[in-house]
């Protein structure tokens, strides 16, 4: 609860200081609860992970002011000018629209048609028509350090694997994808150099990622956030392979993966939120533990931002520095050893102040798994 608070407190400053900055601001009108809509990807918000975490921040802001309202909207395809066009077709119904997604980086345009909408941009920053970042004086948009987390993903995997064979499988490579992936691989690698480990990251050539520069990043990416049996093929190939531990960033896709687990008896670290109860098998859980980013905090803060009329438009990245991303080390939610806890808080800790800085995708920074040092 304490983190939770630090948390919410740390992104309520981002909007003072935005604010203070000459963003505009608009109080609701009339004592009316704040009308709110949620766009999300093809695996909707019952996810169980990402798109789920941001419409639970959501419920939390709805819990404290009951006359607010949500509709979730569910997008159906994930394809960028169909997702900025069902922002489009609902603009001017709501008072808030979150937007959950890379695929919603085009919205900039219609923000700026409609300015006394508020927009909250979640896992992109805005995009003017040429492609090129822009801030924006009616959306706060956050971006998250993926990197970190898909890190102690990586680390973890490296400590516990016993074949020695370990795995990253996503969605799409979107940015925060990539980042996940690089991140993973990052991980291994310092476990392998720094703890002695000897992990190898499987990769199956058929599955390697594009990402939006048109670059090949490898990995194992199953081409939709909606496909479980595509996910489950991914899987159960991995685990052919002779991997035991799956790191999953891959929507509801992922629920396929985890399925191969269960059936192959295999383990899964799982991602966005703590999925520790999305893994039971029997009497037995094949999470080992759940990577972190914290998302739904920002959400509920920007919609008390909205509801106090201190809103302001701005580009924040979130990191381990606002412990923003990190792991579940919760008892009863994971199931690693000491030891590794100990390693993986060790690592954590250098993250945290800036001592080692993952590979993430190239718009993020240039840094690459292979260039990657600390």
């Amino acid at each position: 609860m304490k983190k939770l608070l630090a948390v919410l407190l740390c992104v309520m400053m981002i909007f003072s200081f935005a604010a203070c900055g000459g963003g505009s601001s608009t109080q609701t009108s009339g004592g009316e609860g704040l009308k709110i809509a949620i766009v999300s990807s093809p695996s909707g918000v019952d996810d169980g992970s990402f798109n789920e975490d941001n419409y639970n921040g959501i419920l939390a802001f709805i819990e404290n002011h009951p006359d607010a309202s949500v509709t979730p909207v569910q997008e159906p395809t994930g394809e960028t000018t169909a997702s900025v066009q069902a922002v489009a077709d609902i603009v001017a119904d709501y008072d808030v629209i979150v937007c959950c997604g890379f695929q919603f980086a085009g919205i900039s345009t219609i923000a700026q048609d409609n300015p006394d909408v508020k927009f909250v941009l979640v896992d992109t920053f805005p995009t003017d028509a040429d492609g090129n970042t822009v801030e924006v004086e009616n959306i706060f948009a956050m971006c998250f350090a993926e990197q970190e987390a898909g890190f102690f993903a990586g680390v973890t995997a490296a400590l516990e694997t016993k074949t020695g064979k370990v795995s990253v499988v996503n969605g799409i490579a979107y940015p925060t994808n990539v980042n996940y992936q690089y991140g993973f691989e990052c991980g291994v690698k310092y476990a392998n150099a720094v703890y002695g480990t000897t992990a190898e990251v499987v990769e199956l050539a058929s599955y390697a990622g594009t990402d939006v520069l048109g670059n090949n990043v490898g990995g194992n990416y199953v081409g939709s956030f909606n496909d479980e049996a595509a996910g489950k093929v991914v899987g159960q190939a991995l685990i052919n392979e002779g991997v035991d531990i799956m790191f999953v960033a891959a929507g509801n896709s992922g629920n396929g993966v985890f399925t191969a687990a269960k059936e192959g008896g295999a383990y899964i670290i799982g991602c966005d939120v703590d999925q520790f109860d999305d893994g039971v098998n029997g009497s037995s859980n094949i999470i080992l533990t759940s990577v972190l980013k914290v998302m739904h905090s920002g959400v509920e803060a920007a919609l008390e931002a909205v509801q106090a009329g201190t809103f302001a438009g701005s580009n924040n990245t979130l990191t381990a520095e606002g412990d923003f991303t990190g792991f579940v080390s919760a008892e009863g939610r994971h199931q690693l050893s000491d030891d590794t806890i100990a390693k993986v808080s060790e690592a954590y800790a250098l993250v945290k102040d800036g001592t080692i800085v993952p590979a993430a995708d190239a718009t993020v920074n240039d840094v690459t798994p292979e260039t990657f040092s600390w």
